[in-house]
């Protein structure tokens, strides 16, 4: 029991820290949580978190609350997504209510605004290494459909101004169809397997 306490104070813990220092968000906070969760504690596999960042993605609701969820239940069950998503909201939730106050002055300072634009920098340094991470991982797999999916969808995106949404409604499509045909595929081979006539002990027999 004491272990995992120990663990749920330790989600809770790197969740806190990860959202109070995540600035340009959910992208930044996966990557973060990526780095913590499966190269630093090894609670995860890199593939598990290549879905949960697929997932959260594809689910409506902020970015870093859904992966909270997921991650949370993977580790330690419900308590485990309760604490985490704790853990993720209550930074924003304090930050938001102090600006709130001195709002106007925040609008303001110059050295606030200064200290934003020099933080954009490190922000999309951040985006373009999750973007180069998911990407080696989508190539990891060998398969032809998912690179070439990745390929039209950065175009769809980029060049023809095509909706978030549409792309990955389309994506999760392609994906179910895809899954379903390789079921179908494996089906008719454990059949064929099956019905192959194993050589009968008296030819076994024979041949000695």
């Amino acid at each position: 029991m004491e272990k995992d306490y120990s663990k749920l104070w330790t989600l809770f813990k790197s969740m806190f820290v990860l959202s109070a220092c995540t600035f340009g968000g959910g992208f930044v906070i996966v990557s973060l949580m990526k780095k913590k969760y499966v190269e630093e504690l090894k609670w995860l596999e890199e593939d598990e978190m290549l879905d949960v960042t697929a997932i959260t993605q594809s689910a409506p609701g902020p970015l870093p609350v859904n992966a909270s969820v997921i991650i949370g239940y993977r580790i330690a069950g419900v308590a485990g997504s309760l604490t985490a998503i704790l853990g993720t909201i209550l930074p924003p939730m304090i930050i938001i209510s102090i600006i709130s106050l001195f709002y106007e002055e925040f609008r303001t300072n110059p050295y606030v605004a200064t200290a934003l634009q020099v933080m954009r920098a490190g922000v999309a340094a951040v985006i373009f290494d999750v973007v180069i991470n998911l990407a080696g991982n989508v190539v990891k797999t060998g398969r032809f459909l998912y690179m070439t999916m990745m390929i039209v969808a950065f175009v769809s995106t980029y060049f023809l101004d095509v909706s978030a949404m549409v792309i990955i409604f389309v994506c999760l499509g392609i994906g179910l169809a895809d899954l379903y045909f390789v079921l179908k595929k494996n089906k008719t081979a454990l059949t064929e397997s099956e019905t192959i006539p194993e050589p009968s002990k008296k030819n076994k027999r024979g041949r000695v």
